[in-house]
C-alpha cells in the first residue's frame, strides 16, 4: 500500500510539472514562424509601402488625352407596325486643347451608346490646326450648308466671342482668344462644320512659304 501511494505522488508530480510549465517548442515554432514570414503580420509600413510600389492596372494603361462635349443631342421617333422606335442622335465634339479637334456623330436606341459611338467616331476623324500663341494667325472664313462663320484673331485677353455650337470647337481646339460672327442658319450641325472648316483652312507664315516654295528672304525682299 505504501508503495502503491508513493507511485501516485510522483505521477502527480509529473503531470503538475507538465502542466506548469509551457511547451517551450511550439512557442519557438510559433516565433520561428513569425521570423520566417518577415514580420510581415506586424510590421504595417513595410507592408503598405510593398502596395505602393505595385503599378495599378489604370497606371499602366495609355491616359487619353481627348475631351469631349455633347453639342447636339436628338431623339427620334418612328412609328411601325408594332409600336414606335425610339432612336437617339448625338452630335459631339473632342479636342486635347492643343491644336487637335474632331467632330463625329452617333446613333443608338440608348443615349449612352449614343455618345460612345459619336466620341468614337470624333477621335477617328481629328484633325490638327495651325495657330499662333492663344489665337488664330489670320482671318478666316467657313461655309457649310447656309451657315456662314467669319473669324478673326484677337490680342491676349481677349477672349472667345462666339455662339454655343462654335464655341464648343474653338474652346476644344485650344484657342483662347478669338473674335467670331455667324450668318445665316443656327443649325447646330452646319455650325460646327463650318466652324471646323473654317479652322482647317487656317496657315502660318512657315507654312504659307513652304506650300509657295519661297524663303523669308524672298519674302523680306518683297
Amino acid at each position: 500500500m505504501e508503495e502503491n501511494m508513493e507511485n501516485n505522488v510522483e505521477n502527480n508530480e509529473v503531470i503538475n510539472e507538465t502542466v506548469e510549465q509551457p511547451n517551450v517548442e511550439s512557442t519557438e515554432k510559433v516565433e520561428n514562424g513569425d521570423a520566417k514570414r518577415g514580420g510581415k503580420r506586424f510590421d504595417k509600413n513595410k507592408k503598405f509601402g510593398k502596395r505602393d510600389d505595385r503599378k495599378r492596372r489604370d497606371d499602366r494603361r495609355p491616359r487619353d488625352e481627348m475631351e469631349s462635349r455633347v453639342v447636339s443631342r436628338r431623339r427620334v421617333q418612328k412609328s411601325v407596325q408594332g409600336g414606335d422606335i425610339t432612336t437617339y442622335s448625338v452630335l459631339v465634339v473632342v479636342g486635347d486643347k492643343k491644336g487637335r479637334v474632331g467632330i463625329g456623330r452617333g446613333k443608338s436606341r440608348e443615349q449612352t451608346e449614343a455618345v460612345d459611338k459619336a466620341i468614337r467616331n470624333a477621335k477617328k476623324n481629328v484633325v490638327t490646326i495651325s495657330m499662333e500663341g492663344t489665337t488664330i494667325p489670320h482671318a478666316t472664313e467657313g461655309k457649310f450648308g447656309t451657315s456662314k462663320i467669319i473669324m478673326l484673331p484677337a490680342k491676349d485677353g481677349n477672349g472667345i466671342i462666339a455662339g454655343g455650337a462654335a464655341r464648343a470647337v474653338i474652346e476644344l481646339a485650344g484657342i483662347r482668344d478669338i473674335t467670331t460672327k455667324l450668318h445665316g442658319s443656327s443649325n447646330k450641325e452646319n455650325c460646327v462644320k463650318a466652324t471646323l472648316q473654317a479652322l482647317i483652312g487656317l496657315r502660318t507664315l512657315d507654312q504659307a512659304m513652304k506650300l509657295r516654295g519661297k524663303n523669308e528672304n524672298t519674302v523680306e525682299g518683297n
